[in-house]
């Protein structure tokens, strides 16, 4: 896989296109939507499903050096306004102030980031960390380890960033449930 087929398997799910079409008129500093809707409509080309199936919900990364609750208030709110009318639980996180809150809800230590790819360096397996960006009508793609195990369809695990095996372990359970023809490796 390239860059351009990863795009053209991303974009096959609407909602990620239409994400992808708006998001500029948020006007976010280093905007990137992220992860489990990407990788997840690849596996759903792979195996035949609806590019829809199984996705959870849609996450946006942007670094905003505002690290107020108030600014990023702001922001979920405009992006109310902006992604209605699409059928999905769209999430945006502001990953210069996930340091900030994230020890208290997950109970462990989380470096300050300087990008919103320091991020989705921070997933829990390789596979998860990809990126994409809309900028001037043209789409950048975030792969951090390629696309190796992408269409192999392997999920191993991260054991760096913000990594526990329990995390890996239920997240890893709801992938092989939704996608059993998935191998998944033991952390």
């Amino acid at each position: 896989m390239n860059d351009a087929r990863f795009i053209e398997l991303a974009l096959a799910n609407d909602v990620n296109r239409e994400i992808l079409k708006r998001l500029p008129d948020l006007d976010l500093p280093d905007a990137w939507l992220v992860s489990g809707c990407l990788f997840q409509t690849v596996w759903n080309h792979l195996t035949g499903r609806d590019p829809k199936y199984g996705i959870k919900d849609y996450d946006i990364f942007y670094f905003d050096p505002d690290t107020s609750w108030d600014a990023e208030d702001t922001v979920i709110k405009k992006a109310r306004e902006i992604f209605a009318g699409i059928d999905a639980d769209i999430e945006l996180k502001n990953q210069a102030r996930v340091h900030l809150w994230y020890g208290e809800k997950f109970g462990a230590d989380y470096p300050p980031l300087r990008k919103s790819t320091d991020g989705i360096d921070r997933f829990l397996s390789p596979v998860c960390m990809l990126g994409l960006q809309e900028k001037a009508r043209s789409l950048t793609v975030y792969a951090r380890h390629s696309y190796a195990d992408l269409e192999p369809l392997i999920v191993r695990p991260y054991l760096s960033g913000n990594f526990t095996k329990a995390a890996y372990d239920a997240k890893t359970a709801r992938w092989k449930s939704l996608w059993p023809e998935l191998t998944v490796l033991p952390a």
